[in-house]
């Protein structure tokens, strides 16, 4: 680690230590955050990079429609509207706080979330051996978070903490990996998928990069790639059709679907994957696919 980034790290631990990181500018935060993770200057005035871009558009592309997008709970209404009802994975049950949770009303398997972050989730496969304590810390820890603090990402800021349930999901005859297909959409373009697989093996998770037509792309960013062969889904290039709906005049933003028992599945949309502080490898695609997003214009003046 550099002296510059030893500086920034110490800077923004002293700042969170007497909450000065909720009164500072967001663009300020970011810059040094920007700074301290990937070790390079933000540039406003001429952001270049998809790292940079998405920095960008947590602060100058600020939708109302967003926070509704990025409600897991709220998003299945609207993608219920725009794609059809067969595209959502029922939900059975959503509560404000997990003791509101009536167990004896769901089915032996199901699957528990917070409807605003990242990673609270809870899966029970049999209830009678489903920790409940556990569960319960997960969730209220995880109702407590507020995404837009950490990475500014501006669309969680005002989305009502929820516990949602679903129903578990299973692909019967596939071969127990669970894959997770996320398109990025480029100004409502699918130009690439990346596939998370492996979640739950000795090696960890695995991303794997395709290209529109389902080549795969030789670069990784952040989680190294499968080594396995990833055959191209058979509804792939109506997941494109239907990611493309939900991403037009949009900037970017990630839609990402399931393919389960020969049907599709929405699962979420995303704006800020990795909050753009994940570098690329080799570098040069962090330029590349950069180069795709076509920021909408503002004054110069707010630069």
């Amino acid at each position: 680690m550099s002296i510059k980034q030893q500086l920034v790290r110490i800077l923004l631990r002293g700042m969170k230590e007497v909450y000065m990181d909720r009164i500072i500018s967001d663009k300020l935060y970011l810059s040094l955050l920007y700074r301290r993770v990937l070790d390079k200057k933000m540039h406003w005035d001429n952001p270049c990079t998809f790292n940079e871009k998405l920095q960008w558009l947590k602060i100058y592309n600020r939708r109302n429609e967003y926070t509704q997008m990025v409600d897991k709970i709220a998003v299945k209404k609207i993608v219920a509207e725009k794609l059809g009802e067969k595209y959502i994975i029922p939900t059975l049950g959503v509560w404000d706080d997990f003791d509101d949770i009536d167990f004896s009303i769901l089915p032996d398997r199901f699957v528990l979330k917070c409807n605003h972050d990242s990673g609270s989730i809870c899966i029970c496969k049999n209830k009678n051996t489903f920790d409940i304590a556990e569960a319960r810390k997960k969730m209220r820890k995880g109702l407590k978070q507020n995404l837009y603090w950490a990475g500014r990402e501006w669309s969680y800021k005002d989305v009502k903490p929820r516990i949602l349930a679903e129903k578990f999901m299973e692909d019967e005859g596939g071969d127990g990996d669970l894959k997770d297909y996320k398109l990025m959409c480029f100004n409502g373009k699918v130009y690439c998928t990346f596939v998370c697989s492996e979640r739950f093996e000795g090696s960890g998770l695995k991303v794997t990069f395709f290209d529109r037509d389902w080549k795969r792309l030789s670069f990784e960013r952040h989680y190294p790639s499968s080594e396995k062969v990833i055959f191209k889904p058979v509804h792939y290039y109506e997941m494109i059709r239907l990611a493309e709906e939900l991403s037009k005049n949009i900037p970017f933003v990630r839609s990402d679907f399931y393919e389960i028992n020969g049907q599709l599945y929405f699962g979420e949309l995303t704006f800020y994957p990795g909050s753009g502080l994940e570098e690329f490898t080799p570098p040069e695609w962090d330029r590349r696919l950069g180069e795709l997003i076509k920021l909408p214009h503002i004054d110069p003046l707010l630069l």
